[in-house]
């Protein structure tokens, strides 16, 4: 083996995972914003780039563990957790079905017993995701605490 990572559209993807540092803000907001709107076309962007880029500078790295996948130097899936909440899971929709998502994943679910995430009730392919992996729906809410005012559902896993 070479030590390169192979190219997103081969069959084996296996990408590079690092934990994130301030200089990775800009790629995660990237990330964050590009793979939400795939999933979530329905909804409108609330936040410019530059206001993306604070959050997770300001915000995300200070409270949690941010970790990202990379295929060769471009970062391509980010994971934020804390305590036992998932914040954040987006991976970039050319890089998805390729086990990342799972990866970074496992990351949160090997440093606790217990998970809790918040995903939109319409994101069927986020709810088919962590049902996969053994979240269970815990409760679902009609949307007034969020900030796009859209029903979502709470989940949880346990070891």
């Amino acid at each position: 083996m070479t030590g390169r990572l192979p190219a997103c559209g081969s069959g084996n993807f296996r990408p590079g995972v690092r934990r994130l540092d301030p200089s990775d803000m800009r790629a995660a907001a990237v990330v964050h914003r590009e793979a939400r709107h795939e999933a979530t076309p329905w909804l409108a962007a609330l936040h410019t780039p530059e206001e993306d880029r604070w959050y997770f500078e300001q915000r995300v790295l200070p409270a949690c563990r941010l970790w990202g996948a990379l295929d060769q130097a471009e970062l391509v899936g980010i994971i934020a957790f804390r305590d036992d909440w998932i914040d954040h899971l987006y991976i970039l929709p050319k890089a998805q079905g390729r086990g990342i998502g799972t990866e970074l994943l496992t990351l949160a679910q090997s440093s606790f017993d217990r998970l809790h995430l918040w995903t939109f009730q319409r994101n069927r392919q986020a709810r088919l995701f962590y049902e996969a992996r053994g979240f269970a729906l815990a409760r679902e809410t009609d949307g007034a605490r969020n900030e796009e005012n859209e029903p979502d559902s709470l989940y949880v896993w346990q070891r």
